[in-house]
Order: structure tokens, then C-alpha cells, then sequence
């Protein structure tokens, strides 16, 4: 069965089915979306928020939010009956004493909302009624917030919500990225039946339908009763939106791809680290010692894949001849060969993926690769008047004259604006296990997406069900053809971001088409032979002042350069001749492309079990990590489209742009990847499966826009449920929950470091010390939890937490600063993802910053370099130890001094130094909450005219399912 629905008479609106009708997979399902489904508000609804306060907001536009916020406190001792209290049903249909609203927009759909949580359950008897209702719905709900997203794909947030620091430096950060003109998104529209056949010309059909659903909706709103969302009467935009159109479905897709689903394009950033790290320790040890800082392919990260003994086995393998002992004898050299097949390292197994690995001896980068001479890199502007780098951050001017003349330097991005510091927020995790190790002996599972914590939200909920689509869960408005992260007829999927290598930096000689001698600014590239102008692309945003957004009235010109080979990420020098450093990304043109994927998850023809899931994966061009259960299997998959490099070269460092990747099309911008039966997957066959962005499987490297070290937050996950396994346990879908929510509360930090470094330090020296370690020995013995259980308004170790905080990054700089010196210190530690501290507040390298209040933490940091370096000093097992030991040059004594000195300094640092006030906690709503507590409280951020109350500290999705089925469709 495909759809729960009935035609009825012509003319006459579907009548939607009982609920159950079409869930075949029984058992519980059950989510959770704070602050709620709703999210549309007049200006009527925005003034009395704002004069009643963040509570007063028109119905199911918070319901959720406390829900989600309490769950910690019920755990652990999680019980099946409290579920409720946390998730809402996630079934499909609606009771009929459970129905708030019914509407039926045209003949062939009906949107029925229920009184629980006001999620829209669109029955339609044509698949055209349904894509209609589902766009009629999105814009019930979303509709500024999708009017906002279209925007800024087109790097035109300013001239939608003012001109704010904030939205300029959103949409220059979306331009540098993906830079489009109008045709360009025209032709990723049209190209899908030319790629896809029939498959692309259905998502073009669907697409249509979704559009003439939005337009509907907009042309209601026009009509009166107060519909329409009052943001745009407080932006100066009174008439509301303009229809959409094809090319904004592109749009949003484009945000949805470059905020949550790519991975790579920092090499220009990291061979600036390698030659710091080089100038000071060697060209040998510092290229060494640069690969294991990056952590492409650290042996002892953990990984989703459990290694087994065929991992073991190709790992050692695949190591380069160079770090091999010798076979000394003939007998020797034949267990060798027969050990070791030749080819062994390209070849897959069940837990070991070969991917990007080393291609050239130890001293030495690929010979398809090319370092920029040291010094001569320059980003490439991505504004006309220059205030914008490549990665949009602000730009200080130099001052011209006088003492107080600098150099320009790069400032922190603004917290200003609608989208404050941009949308993607990286917390998606997922624990699964199989039927083995379950009360049921069927499989569970919870998981859910990271997008951050908005109001609303920016995912919004949502059923479908007509011909051919049966499904239920979340998805972004703008793009909501289809259920993006939910449940089918008896199966049920999600994901998190994987961060692949799907972007490189390539290196494209500077030409003078006279054949003269290039210049630095050249505005020619030689490519296949040919001195090839760059093509230049550029789009202008003007705001004028609101009552939303009082910035004086502007404009501003994003800029970008385009080659056959990706936009221009800067200029430099290489053997002294000026070359571009080019920007190519697999699914730049192809945004859209990844609908073909999401439409086939929806449909339960084409979804019949795990494999079938994993194949319909291939079709998703962005970097996510794939999960999936039934009743039967548990499984996960890592999708993306990973390039086919030259032999020598890795994607790491630049690529010499005279070797593109394999079967390159500038045309049509495609090449060939890797094939789906080379990623990362498994179908039941270890203990669980956990995911927290963390490295997918042994053998598979990370990307240079990824630090998959030793430590990394999966473990806190692994740490839980481990602790309800032991022994031969078995776990209940309660229990899998609690295990998530405990480990939403837990300091990586505190799990992973502060053993070993309190290992080295002992019971401390002095008064000061022996009581600070006292205070965090304490702390750990209740399980490292940042919470308040008494409910006092003061967290249970608020002490330990707060010496932790402000020890951290004084001991990292102590620890590590004196080998890498303060050059490679520096820009290691200002790398893309590789910041000291990436705590609950703010990442910082040691002087605190303003709160970021989005909850997500400890997803990268250097938490793995110190863990290491001190399991290297303590004599505990480590698979790959640094060329260089750190922590006292390797000296337990010198180590210990350095550890317990900054402790000392750490106890002496003032709260308000280490939890510095902001705007958020000032407000009078929070003016008395504890100043720790609300540096770590998570802020609902406006994305409208609509604030929230903020919520406790805890480290989880934003949108959550809670599933476990008992049954299925025959197979």
C-alpha cells in the first residue's frame, strides 16, 4: 500500500486514513522538533511577544521545546512509560477525535493538522495534490524562513532582512562557496530528466507541483486574514513575497549542500600549516608530524566501523615500505606475500575502506601535488570594495595614517543578523543496535540531525502520503518535496554529517594571452594547453532601513572568478611563477541533484530493506553518514560524491591543475567517484553502531576540513552504552535513549583528558592544586555531567567545571606550544576545525569569547593531540605516536610542572574572565540565571520576530527519532 487515502467522488477531497493505515511496521516510533511545528506569525502574534516576553507565541510554535529541554533530567532510569513526556507519536494518520484543523486547498489534497503537536498530515489522491499540499503546508509554517533560505542561496539576505553585519557576511560566505548566476541554477533545473531520465523528470514534476503549492499559499495570505508572517510588514516589505520559482528550490538546496552537506577545500589553509610546522622542525619531521596533526589516517580515532582483524591485517598492509621491517629470510618474504596480496590496500573488506591514503614516502608530498611557495598565498576577495575574505569573514582595514596604522587583520565573523554566525551546527549523532544485543531481539534505534536551535525551527515536520510516497519526519522548507530524515511504511532513516573530501584546491598557471610574461593579477589560466580568460561573476544586494533592521541604507557586490577548474580561492606563487588556487567542489552545478535520493527514501517500492536503503543513498551527492532500521537490520552507510584523484595525490594539499580528477567534464562539471561499494558500510554485524561526525572506518582518511584525532565525542556514546552492555546485558529502546541523553550532558574534556592528565600531576603540590584536583576528581566519580539535578540554578560540580574551563586552554598551550613554536602554534590553532577548545559556550584558543549558545560541542579540538601525547608519556598503548613527544619534551617531571602550574593559574582566573557576559544573558528574561549556567544555555535564535526561552546546556539533535519496529511488508 502507498498511500493511506481514498479518492472519493470527483471533485471531492481525499478523505485521509484512521491512523496506522499504512504503517506496517508497528512497534514505536516517536520524534521530537523544539521549539515546535509551527512557526508562521502576524504582527499581532510578534508585538505580543515582544511586550509579554518569549513564552507568549501563537499555538504549537513552543510545545516541544520543553519536552526536549527536561529529558536529561529524567536519566538515567529512563522508563518505556515516561517516553511520552519526551517524544510525540510519530504514527501515521490522526485520530478523529485528535483533529485540530482540516483543509483541502484544491480537490486532490487535504491537510490535516492534529491537536497534539500541529504537525500537517497531507493526504493527497494525485501525487500532484500531495506535492501541492506539502508546498501549501512548508508555507503555512516557514514561509519568511523559506523566503529568508532563497536568499541567502543567492547571497541576497540583506536585501530581504537588512543590511546588518550579520546577513552581509552570511551571504559573502554563501558566495565564495557557490557562486551562481540565474542560468546556472536554470540548467541544474533542467538538467535532471537529462541525467536521471524518468526518475529526474518525476523530481521535476514534483518540484513544480511544490512550487504551485507555495504560490498558493502566498496568494491567500495576499488575500487577507492575517496570514501573512508580519516580518515582512516590520522588514518594509508589506506586500509580502514574490511567487517562487524552480531556480529557488535550487537555491535552498545550494544551503542545505554547503552548510551541512561538504567536506574539504581547505588545502591552501593547511600547507600554510605544514610549511610553519616544516620551518620549524624540518622538512622530514615536520611533514611527519603534520599528517598526524591533520589526522587523516589516525589508526587510533574511533570509528563507526568497529576494525577487525581484517582491518588489522590491511593496515598493516597498506603501510608504506619505508616504515616496514625487512623480511629478512626467503620463508620470511613468502609469509609476506602471502599476508600481504599484492593490492591488498585498494582492496575492500568488512571493516576496512581504503580511501586518500599516503601516496609517497615519509619526507616527501605526492608528486601530483604542489606546494605554493612559502608566504605567497593571498585569498581571494569575495566583495568589490574587499571588506570580505574568501571564507566571508570581515575585514579590518588599515588605518593609513598615523601611530595607530596596522596591518589588516581578520576579525571575528558578526553575531548580528538573521542567521547570527550562519546555520550549520554539527551535534547529529545516531546510536543503533542490532536485534543481538536488544531486550526484543529486534533492532533500535535513536538519531536525528543538527541544524541548529532557531525560532522556528529550521526544519519543519510533516506527513506525506499519495501515490507512490509514504512517509513521516522532518525536512527543510523550500525543499519539503519529499521527508528528508523520518520514517517509511516500516523502516525509518537519518544522518549525520560525514565531512568527505568531496572539495580540492587546484594549482592553474597564471597566462598572458599576448604571450607575455604572466603577471599576479593575470586574468588569464592556462588549461589543456589553452591561455583561457576567467570568467567573472557578481551579484549586488541593497537593503534599505526597517523597523527590523535600522542598518542605514547600502548595497554591497559579491564577486567571484570562475574557472574550468572551480572558483578562484586566491593567487600565489609556485617556483616563483604566479598561479590561481583553485576551488572545486563535486556537486557545485549539481545542487539539486541529491533530490533523486530523498525521493526514492520516500517511497516504500523502492526502500524493501537495508541493502535497498544503502543503494539509494548513491544518489545523494552531499557528505552524509546514511543510517537505517527495520525490524530485521540496523545499518549505515557513507554516502557523498568522493572524487577519483591522480595516482599521486591525496586532496590534502593542492593538486597541480594539469592533473584534474578522473574523466573530468568541465561541460557538464562531472567526473567519475568512487563507487558506492567502496564506501564506508555495515549491516548489523558489530555490538552498535554510533556516529557523532566522527571517522566512519579504519582506513577511510578524513578530510582536510575534518580533525578525526584519538579523542573524539562518539566516545561518550560508545562510553554509555558500553556501560549497559557489559556483562552480556541486553538494551531496551528506553535505555538507548537514556544512553543518548546521558552522554548529552557529559564533558568529553572531563571523560577523556582529565584522567590521564591527573595520572601525571598526582594529588598536586600545594593547597591550591590538591584541592582543585580534589574538586575534579569528585566531578568525575559523578560522571564528568555538566547539570544542575538539584535544580539550585547552579550546576552540580559548578567548581571543577569552571577550573576545567579555564585550565584547558592554558594547559594545551603549555603542553604543546613550546615544540610546535608559536608560528605553527598559531595557525594550526586558527585552522578550519582545528580550534583549541571547542567547549559548550564558544571555541576558544585561550581567550574567552563571547557564547555561541547553540549547544553543539567538542566535536573537534585538540582533545586528541594532548590524550595521546600523554598516553605516549604514561607508557599506555598508542597505535601511532607523534614524531616529536610534547608535554615537557617528553619529560614526566617537566610535563607535571607544566601541568600543575597552569592549574595554578586556572584556579585563579575569574568567573567573569572565563564566562564573559553577552547581549543573550543580559537580557532581562536571563539577567538571573547563574552567569555559568547561561554562557552554556542554549538560545532559540530568532529567525522572525518570534524570541524563546532559552534552554539548559545538552549536546544533541535538534530534530530526534526514537524507533523501534516489530514487523514488516513481506520481502
Amino acid at each position: 500500500m502507498l498511500a493511506a487515502c481514498s479518492a472519493g467522488p470527483a471533485g471531492a477531497a481525499p478523505t485521509p486514513a484512521g491512523p496506522g493505515a499504512g504503517d506496517t511496521g508497528g512497534g514505536t516510533v516517536r520524534e521530537v522538533l523544539p521549539p515546535g511545528s509551527a512557526g508562521g506569525a502576524n504582527v499581532v502574534d510578534i508585538l505580543g511577544n515582544k511586550l509579554i516576553g518569549p513564552t507568549s507565541v501563537p499555538d504549537h510554535g513552543g510545545d516541544q521545546l520543553s519536552r526536549y529541554a527536561a529529558l536529561p533530567n529524567a536519566t538515567p532510569g529512563l522508563t518505556a512509560g515516561r517516553l511520552p513526556e519526551f517524544f510525540t507519536p510519530a504514527g501515521f494518520g490522526v485520530a478523529s477525535g485528535d483533529v485540530e484543523s482540516s483543509i483541502s486547498p484544491r480537490p486532490d489534497v487535504t491537510i490535516v493538522r492534529d491537536k497534539g503537536v500541529g504537525v500537517p498530515h497531507i493526504t493527497g489522491s494525485t501525487r500532484a495534490g500531495l506535492e501541492f499540499g506539502a508546498g501549501y503546508a512548508n508555507a503555512q509554517d516557514r514561509l519568511f524562513l523559506m523566503d529568508a533560505l532563497r536568499h541567502v542561496g543567492r547571497a541576497q539576505l540583506s536585501s530581504l532582512a537588512g543590511g546588518a553585519p550579520g546577513n552581509r557576511a552570511f551571504d559573502a560566505q554563501v558566495w565564495a562557496f557557490a557562486p551562481y548566476t540565474e542560468q546556472d541554477r536554470v540548467r541544474q533545473f533542467e538538467q535532471l530528466d537529462d541525467l536521471y531520465g524518468a526518475e529526474g523528470a518525476q523530481v521535476q514534476t514534483d518540484i513544480r507541483d511544490y512550487i504551485d503549492g507555495i504560490n498558493r499559499y502566498i496568494a491567500d495570505a495576499r488575500a487577507g486574514g492575517q496570514k501573512l508572517p508580519g516580518e515582512y510588514a516590520l522588514l518594509g516589505h508589506p506586500g509580502g513575497p514574490d511567487p517562487f520559482t524552480t531556480t529557488d528550490v535550487v537555491s535552498i538546496a545550494t544551503i542545505v549542500g554547503s552548510q551541512f552537506g561538504a567536506g574539504g577545500g581547505a588545502e591552501t589553509d593547511t600547507a600554510n600549516v605544514l610549511q610553519a610546522l616544516q620551518q620549524k622542525l624540518g622538512t622530514g619531521d615536520g611533514l611527519r608530524l603534520w599528517r598526524q596533526l591533520m589526522a587523516f589516517d589516525d589508526p587510533d580515532a574511533p570509528t563507526t566501523i568497529h576494525p577487525g582483524a581484517d582491518a588489522t591485517a590491511r593496515k598493516a598492509c597498506a603501510e608504506r615500505p619505508a616504515d616496514l621491517k625487512p623480511a629478512r629470510t626467503a620463508r620470511g618474504r613468502l609469509h609476506r606475500a602471502r599476508r600481504c596480496p599484492k593490492g591488498a590496500d585498494a582492496k575492500r573488506s568488512a571493516t576496512w575502506f581504503p580511501y586518500q591514503r599516503p601516496v609517497s614516502a615519509p619526507d616527501a608530498i605526492g608528486t601530483d601535488e604542489l606546494l605554493p611557495d612559502t608566504g605567497s598565498i593571498r585569498l581571494a576577495p569575495v566583495t568589490a570594495d574587499d571588506s570580505f575574505d574568501f571564507h566571508g569573514n570581515p575585514v579590518r582595514k588599515a588605518a593609513t595614517r598615523g601611530a595607530a596604522a596596522k596591518s589588516a587583520t581578520t576579525v571575528p565573523r558578526p553575531t548580528d543578523g538573521l542567521f547570527p554566525g550562519g546555520i550549520a551546527s554539527s551535534m547529529s549523532n545516531a546510536l543503533l543496535v542490532p536485534g543481538s544485543s536488544t531486550t526484543t531481539g529486534r533492532p533500535l534505534a535513536v538519531f536525528g540531525p543538527q541544524t541548529s536551535y532557531f525560532s522556528p525551527q529550521i526544519l519543519v515536520q510533516q506527513e506525506l502520503q499519495g501515490p507512490g510516497i509514504s512517509a513521516r519526519g522532518a525536512t527543510f522548507p523550500g525543499v519539503g518535496m519529499y521527508v528528508e530524515i523520518g520514517r517509511g511504511t516500516d523502516y525509518a532513516w537519518s544522518a549525520t554529517s560525514g565531512n568527505e573530501d568531496v572539495t580540492d584546491t587546484f594549482v592553474l598557471p597564471v597566462c598572458d594571452p599576448g604571450g607575455g610574461t604572466p603577471k599576479d593579477g593575470g586574468d588569464h589560466y592556462l588549461y589543456r594547453g589553452t591561455c583561457t580568460a576567467i570568467e567573472q561573476l557578481r551579484t549586488t544586494s541593497t537593503w534599505a532601513p526597517s523597523l527590523g533592521d535600522s542598518t542605514p541604507a547600502g548595497s554591497i557586490t559579491y564577486v567571484a572568478q570562475r574557472t574550468k577548474l572551480g572558483i578562484v580561492r586566491g593567487r600565489a606563487r609556485v617556483g616563483g611563477k604566479p598561479v590561481l588556487l583553485t576551488q572545486l567542489r563535486t556537486t557545485y552545478m549539481h545542487e539539486a541533484d541529491s533530490a533523486i535520493g530523498f525521493k526514492r527514501f520516500n517511497e516504500p517500492a523502492a526502500i524493501r530493506d537495508a541493502k535497498s536503503f544503502q543503494a539509494a543513498t548513491e544518489a545523494v551527492g552531499y557528505t552524509f553518514n546514511w543510517f537505517y532500521v527495520d525490524d530485521r537490520d540496523a545499518a549505515m552507510i557513507t554516502a557523498g560524491w568522493l572524487p577519483q584523484r591522480p595516482a599521486k595525490a591525496t586532496g590534502q594539499v593542492p593538486i597541480d591543475g594539469a592533473k584534474p580528477w578522473a574523466d573530468w567534464n568541465p561541460d557538464t562539471w562531472v567526473s567519475a567517484r568512487l563507487p558506492a561499494t567502496a564506501h564506508p558500510q555495515r549491516i548489523n554485524g558489530q555490538g552498535y553502531i554510533t556516529s557523532w561526525n566522527n571517522r566512519q572506518a579504519p582506513g577511510f582518511a578524513g578530510s582536510d576540513t575534518s580533525l578525526f584525532s584519538s579523542v573524539y565525542r562518539s566516545q561518550i556514546l560508545d562510553r554509555q552504552l558500553d556501560l549497559r552492555l557489559q556483562g552480556g546485558a541486553k538494551v531496551s529502546l528506553p535505555q538507548v535513549v537514556d544512553a543518548m541523553s546521558r552522554a548529552s550532558v557529559t564533558d568529553l574534556r572531563g571523560q577523556e583528558l582529565l584522567p590521564l592528565a591527573l595520572q601525571v600531576t598526582g594529588d598536586g603540590t600545594d593547597p591550591t592544586t590538591r584541592r582543585a584536583i580534589a574538586l575534579l576528581r569528585a566531578w568525575g566519580k559523578d560522571g564528568w555531567t555538566r547539570e544542575d539535578r538539584d535544580g539550585d540554578g547552579r550546576y552540580d560540580h559548578a567548581e571543577a567545571i569552571r577550573i576545567l574551563d579555564a585550565w584547558w586552554p592554558r594547559w594545551a598551550r603549555a603542553q604543546f606550544r613550546p615544540v610546535l613554536g608559536a608560528a605553527a602554534y598559531d595557525r594550526l590553532g586558527t585552522l578550519y576545525k582545528h580550534t583549541v577548545d571547542d567547549g559548550p559556550g564558544a571555541p576558544s584558543s585561550g581567550d574567552p569569547l563571547p557564547s555561541k549558545h547553540q549547544g553543539s560541542a567538542y566535536q573537534n579540538a585538540w582533545y586528541g593531540y594532548a590524550a595521546k601525547d600523554l598516553r605516549t608519556l604514561l607508557g599506555q598503548r598508542v597505535r601511532q605516536k607523534y614524531v616529536r613527544p610534547f608535554c615537557g619534551g617528553g619529560d614526566r617531571e617537566a610535563c607535571k610542572a607544566a601541568l600543575l602550574s597552569t592549574l595554578r593559574d586556572a584556579v585563579a582566573v575569574p568567573i567573569a574572565t572565563t564566562y564573559p557576559s553577552d547581549p543573550i544573558c543580559a537580557k532581562q528574561a536571563n539577567a538571573k540565571l547563574d552567569r555559568q549556567l547561561c554562557y552554556d544555555a542554549i538560545d532559540q535564535r530568532s529567525l522572525g520576530g518570534l524570541s524563546q526561552p532559552m534552554i539548559p546546556w545538552q549536546n544533541r539533535p535538534t530534530y530526534q527519532l526514537v524507533v523501534g519496529f516489530d514487523r514488516h511488508r513481506p520481502r
